[in-house]
């Protein structure tokens, strides 16, 4: 088959494909990107195309200009990861952190189901729920704001689901597994954008008054046990400035 062409503008490919470099790790902080002279040749483009590939990535945020020294790649925020990736991490390493990343902020109350929250794990709106929150951060700051909502049913049989305090012997699905015996067998996930509201600013430790402008990964994860009974769902909010990746190989 083909290739498909690329009909972007000379100036837009050279950014993208230092762009992919950068954000697959292939060019590390600190790397100094080729000088206009150079990207030119290389290209085959002019000068004033090559200098605005590096202005559209310094407007991505992926480099800056030093002065007498040249272009350099930036340190990334890291991406924050969905339920489903948390949960295969967890199972994997026992720990649901990804590199770099540690958690805080852990609560946890016995409250009434939100609509949404209701609709996810079939019960009744305003029927006893437990609401687990957490703060995941990296170097960067906040990675994302994470709510699991668990059915109270478990609240007898998994009584340190409702401490505030980061669980021990597994992560929330482990113990509701090792409790009930029923393996999790299906996962449900969504991943949206959004403006943040008040609340949602507040979460992430923003000011609720003048929250950032930009929209916002949401993503959740519903969670069923081997008998088809929703066990938890999750809704993570990301931090500004986080994105959510994903790999995966192509069949040959």
């Amino acid at each position: 088959m083909a290739a498909q062409a690329d009909n972007r503008a000379p100036y837009a490919r050279i950014a993208a494909h230092y762009a992919d470099l950068i954000t697959s790790g292939q060019l590390q902080p600190g790397t100094l990107l080729p000088s206009i002279k150079n990207l030119s040749e290389e290209w085959s483009v002019s000068t004033a195309t090559a200098e605005k590939a590096l202005r559209k990535l310094r407007n991505e945020g992926l480099i800056r200009g030093i002065h007498g020294i040249g272009t350099e790649v930036l340190d990334q925020p890291g991406p924050m990861s969905s339920g489903s990736q948390r949960q295969d991490r967890g199972r994997r390493t026992g720990s649901s952190w990804g590199e770099g990343e540690r958690s805080d902020s852990h609560q946890a109350a016995v409250v009434a189901a939100p609509l949404e929250v209701a609709q996810a794990l079939d019960i009744e709106p305003g029927a006893k729920v437990i609401r687990r929150r957490r703060v995941y951060r990296d170097r960067h700051g906040i990675v994302a704001h994470s709510t699991s909502w668990i059915p109270a049913r478990y609240e007898k049989l998994i009584p340190q689901l409702t401490k505030s305090e980061r669980l021990t012997g597994g992560t929330s699905l482990q113990l509701i597994t090792a409790a009930t015996g029923r393996p999790i067998s299906h996962r449900i996930d969504t991943a949206s954008a959004r403006l943040l509201t008040a609340e949602d600013a507040q979460l992430l430790e923003l000011d609720p008054d003048n929250p950032p402008t930009e929209p916002v990964v949401v993503m959740t994860a519903k969670f069923l046990d081997s008998d088809g009974g929703a066990v938890e769902y999750g809704v993570d909010l990301g931090g500004p400035g986080r994105t959510w990746r994903t790999e995966s190989e192509i069949p040959q």
